[in-house]
């Protein structure tokens, strides 16, 4: 048995090392888009674009390396989408400057490392329903699924409803509509699909993969995507640029508190939702359901957020898209260190890695969805006091486009029918005040 065979029990979570690169690269490659993406949102508050393409790679090579040596658990790690808008188009306005903005973003990883620390992180995942943990994963499948169709504009947001709503935000419009493919993204997104479906579905190993590459040659030929003309060398100057002692005194002054509160929500409950999914899809919970190395996960996605403050790239948190490595077969922290590895090279060739255009990813995205709604089989629908705040967290975490609020509805269902029950006993302590906590933050945080 190799060293390498024993360190990440490769053959105890049967896999092998050619599987998990096999997955690592499907994990990457569905989540390289983060790349470009984060750089584009963090301009708009003022961070050098340049710098936080190199940076948003290094954050994310560092905090995967970590997770796959620490935790010993398929998880990769990145930037988080919805918490650099927050930063860019929020904090940033209360802040004065996104140096500061970012202290408040280290700030948040030192204070959750700390609820880990104390065991309160784990114990709140191991109080929750298990009708409302598989819940959570097949919402974020029907989540990502719905992302993947949002980025290959397969789903859009109706021109008139959005000229109606800037006028009048009252009115009853549908939110969404369906797209068209003379939209050559959209026409290359649906080819993609059907190309990787076909795959997935005659079990091809590298299906996933597959369907990225012969989605992104095709979006190179139509010209979706492109090669780019030169490659420069990387820039640091936003790393340890964040403000922490300013960030300090807003949060002691109290404006900034609420702000901090907002992120500790969406930070303490997201990854608890992502690896709960993770590890249900890769079937790594042990008989009596617990996540094997829990506590190494979520100390090591705590300090990430820190991480990614101090380099200047907001919160570095677990991503969901981990989930299409896990559907090619990756089980351990081996495939976390090569996505780490990935992203690490990708400091250096960016503009490569961001060759490939949402339009090859959505399809993966999609189709990973497909593979975690299948939880939805095990959820006991006939116990209706956990199944209602199932459905409840299942409709409304791919609608409201946040794990945070989905998870945060179905615990308040949960524990009202609880309580108008008059079954006080059958509420976990800690559920009653995680409720109160999403309560408070839905009136107040999440404005």
């Amino acid at each position: 048995m190799s060293a390498l065979d024993r360190f990440f029990d490769l053959k105890g979570r049967g896999t092998t090392a050619a599987t998990e690169l096999r997955g690592a690269a499907a994990t990457f490659l569905t989540m390289a888009y983060i790349l470009v993406a984060n750089a584009g949102i963090l301009a708009a508050a003022g961070v050098p674009r340049e710098s936080v393409i190199a940076c948003t790679a290094l954050a994310a090579g560092i905090c995967c390396v970590l997770m796959g040596l620490i935790a010993n658990f398929p998880l990769a790690l990145a930037s988080g989408m919805g918490l650099n808008a927050v930063l860019a188009f929020e904090v940033v306005k209360v802040t004065g400057s996104w140096q500061t903005a970012m202290g408040l973003v280290v700030l948040d990883g030192i204070v959750v490392l700390a609820l880990v620390i104390c065991g309160l992180r784990e114990a709140v995942m191991e109080s929750i329903p298990r009708d409302l943990r598989l819940a959570t994963g097949a919402g974020i499948g029907f989540f990502i699924a719905f992302i993947g169709a949002v980025n290959a504009r397969m789903v859009i947001v109706p021109g008139g409803t959005v000229a109606v709503l800037s006028g009048n935000p009252d009115a009853v419009l549908p939110p969404v509509t369906y797209g068209s493919l003379s939209n050559p993204d959209t026409a290359i997104a649906v080819l993609g699909l059907l190309v990787t479906a076909f795959l997935v579905a005659r079990r091809v190993k590298g299906a996933i993969v597959l369907g990225i590459l012969i989605s992104t040659v095709a979006a190179l030929i139509v010209g979706v995507a492109k090669i780019p003309e030169k490659i420069s060398a990387p820039s640091f100057e936003v790393v340890f640029q964040a403000d922490v002692t300013d960030a300090l005194r807003g949060v002691f002054a109290g404006n900034l508190l609420p702000l901090l509160f907002a992120f500790l929500m969406v930070d303490f409950f997201d990854t608890l939702g992502t690896a709960t999914a993770v590890a249900e899809q890769a079937g790594l919970r042990d008989e009596k359901g617990a996540i094997p190395g829990l506590h190494r996960i979520l100390l090591v996605d705590s300090a990430s957020a820190s991480i990614g403050g101090f380099c200047g790239v907001s919160s570095v948190t677990s991503y969901i898209e981990s989930a299409a490595g896990v559907a090619e077969g990756a089980r351990t922290g081996l495939h976390t260190v090569l996505v780490g590895v990935f992203f690490l090279l990708a400091v250096f060739l960016a503009p490569i890695a961001a060759i490939v255009p949402f339009a090859a990813t959505t399809p993966a995205l999609i189709l990973v969805g497909f593979l975690m709604c299948a939880q939805i089989a095990k959820i006991d629908f006939k116990e209706l006091d956990t199944a209602i705040p199932a459905f409840v967290t299942l409709v409304t975490l791919p609608i409201t486009y946040s794990i945070c609020h989905g998870i945060g509805y179905g615990f308040i269902t949960y524990t009202a029918i609880k309580v108008l029950s008059l079954k006080f006993r059958e509420v976990h302590p800690l559920m009653y005040g995680i409720t109160a906590a999403f309560a408070a933050y839905f009136i107040w945080g999440a404005a």
